[in-house]
């Protein structure tokens, strides 16, 4: 038997399990019930924010603005400005659900190989890596999104909602210690680049210390410029103009990127109908693809529903035969997604009722499967290698009049490319594409670079409804893992009847389509798997033949749910620093 393993990388976390920093588990923390609306993001700032906003007659969408600009600025190495996002808006006068893609996109000039050769005549990689060279960095969408969506249910001006992060630019705020942990990890990455430079690092080098007041003026500068142009800030002027200057930089040390003006003015968001699903007769909506997360969220629960999950766990830690059964279907569900679904390819028919059934029924209860093949045709296509998925954040929001919002917002690793212009961050997300546009046998495959694509993404924004009513909404940070998050956590809230903190808060785990079942080693339960209660389920996963790896897993989830009263039960992530606010 393969004995558990804290983290296969000697020295280092696994990004494909543990895809940003982690900063511990937060003991005792409960429900927040507010009786008119709440909203639940990773940082204080920003739920503070968005709490204003509400508090000042603001729609749902306002208050998720609100705090997107807030955690460019407090939390600017999960997401910003220079990102990509997906957001579900529930209107609860019509009871229409509308999604919004922000995803990034690929520049023009970008071919097949150009996160993994400098030029069709330079084989060479690009340098230091694709991840951090200017080849990473897509065209920002998260601004457009957000403006796309406040014109069709937004309240407060645009120019109000961004104000509050203006404010917060100009006087500082405080550098709280998981902003601390993660300049540090990344101090070498950020030294890089001038601008970031002078802002994450003290004159030796060192992350700015935990508790010392930051400012901003770039950045109040230019969300001064986007309160008044709105998201044409970003598409031409002096903005765009410096963005392409330091995607495009020469430098001996860093490869530049093919971004151009024209590239940035071109941008459009999309506003598109979600993906619906059904579980446990609960209705889901999702994000439709350039993401994977809302069909694959939905095709795991799938499958899922042919299976009892019984009740909540004893003693708060999963059993073995639940890990088991919900890794294996993970592992058929994303078989199915990395090989079918990317942008500007046809939706597959994972969610057929006899398809999922069919899959289902190759789980071996007694043995895991290892790694499985997809169950559709193939056509053709073949699985890229995909480089490794990152951080992201949360915002999840329910107003006074019953609207919501589901809001995932990511510039992807922590720190995005490292680049910084303006007072903000610029993406890698395009390393989210497949690393090669064939496979060995030269078989196409469909999440690679292609000019003005966007990247295939795992964000899952859900909404949950019984009948009209909205039940809860949910989502979570955390690259390709999100999916797995998402799923234990409408696990915990539909099967187990979990309060939202709670769900929030239970033990992560699951599984890609590898070899590899994580469990959350950073939930004290876990952690303490040597003598803890959670040594059961170690053992039951290693006797099944799970090469189980317990290395933290810091989601960041942010979860709303409407009880049976009408009133709100509202859970923030204790593996981050995020808060529930409301009243």
């Amino acid at each position: 038997m393969t004995p558990p393993s804290r983290d296969p990388v000697p020295g280092g976390r696994d990004t494909t399990t543990s895809p940003e920093i982690s900063t511990g588990y937060r003991d005792g923390m409960v429900e927040v019930v507010t009786d008119t609306f709440a909203v639940s993001t990773a940082n204080q700032h920003a739920t503070d924010a968005a709490v204003g906003v509400l508090a000042d007659g603001g729609t749902a969408l306002d208050a998720a603005v609100a705090a997107q600009f807030m955690l460019g600025l407090t939390e600017p190495q999960s997401s910003g400005i220079g990102g990509g996002c997906y957001l579900l808006h529930f209107d609860a006068a019509t009871g229409n659900t509308t999604a919004f893609d922000g995803r990034e996109t690929a520049p023009a000039a970008a071919t097949g190989t150009y996160l993994t050769r400098i030029s069709d005549d330079d084989p060479r990689p690009p340098v230091p890596d694709a991840l951090r060279s200017g080849r990473s960095v897509g065209v920002p969408g998260a601004v457009a999104a957000l403006e796309l969506a406040h014109r069709r249910f937004g309240r407060i001006a645009w120019a109000d909602l961004i104000a509050p992060a203006i404010r917060c630019a100009e006087e500082g705020f405080s550098v709280s210690h998981r902003l601390w942990a993660s300049i540090d990890d990344a101090k070498t990455d950020l030294a890089r680049c001038p601008e970031a430079a002078r802002h994450f690092l003290d004159d030796a080098g060192e992350a700015k210390a935990e508790g010392t007041v930051l400012t901003n003026p770039d950045y109040a500068r230019t969300c001064e410029l986007i309160a008044e142009h709105g998201a044409d800030a970003l598409r031409t002027g002096e903005i765009a103009e410096a963005i392409v200057e330091r995607v495009c930089r020469p430098s001996d040390t860093v490869t530049p990127g093919l971004m151009t003006l024209a590239d940035l003015a071109g941008y459009q968001a999309v506003e598109c109908a979600p993906l619906w699903s059904t579980y446990r007769g609960l209705r889901l909506a999702g994000t439709p693809p350039s993401s994977s997360g809302g069909i694959t969220v939905a095709a795991i629960l799938g499958m899922l529903e042919h299976h009892d999950l019984g009740a909540p766990p004893r003693n708060g830690v999963p059993a073995p035969e639940l890990v088991h059964l919900v890794s294996e279907v993970e592992r058929l569900a994303y078989a199915d997604r990395d090989t079918f679904i990317a942008d500007g390819y046809p939706l597959p028919d994972m969610l057929d009722r006899d398809y999922l059934r069919e899959r289902a029924a190759l789980i071996d209860m007694d043995r895991t499967m290892g790694t499985a093949e997809p169950g559709l045709p193939t056509n053709g296509l073949a699985a890229g290698r995909d480089l490794p998925e990152y951080g992201t954040s949360q915002v999840s929001v329910i107003d006074a009049a019953g609207n919501a919002v589901s809001l995932t917002t990511s510039i992807e690793i922590g720190f995005g490319s490292f680049h910084m212009v303006r007072g903000f961050l610029l993406n890698n997300t395009l390393t989210d594409f497949s690393a090669e546009p064939t496979d060995v046998h030269g078989r196409p495959v469909a999440n690679r670079v292609e000019s003005g694509k966007r990247p295939r993404s795992s964000m899952a924004p859900t909404l949950v409804f019984d009948g009209p009513d909205l039940r809860a909404v949910v989502g979570a940070p955390g690259g390709a893992v999100i999916i797995q998050y998402v799923v234990k956590i409408l696990v915990a809230l539909i099967d187990w009847g979990l309060d939202a903190q709670q769900a929030v808060g239970a033990p992560n785990f699951g599984a890609r389509n590898t070899r590899v079942t994580a469990v959350g080693g950073e939930h004290p339960l876990i952690g303490e798997a040597e003598d803890g209660p959670a040594r059961v389920l170690i053992d039951g996963l290693v006797s099944r033949g799970h090469r189980v790896q317990l290395a933290d897993q810091p989601s960041g989830a942010a979860v709303l749910v409407v009880r049976p009263d009408g009133r709100i039960s509202g859970g923030a992530d204790p593996r981050r620093e995020g808060t529930v606010g409301g009243i």
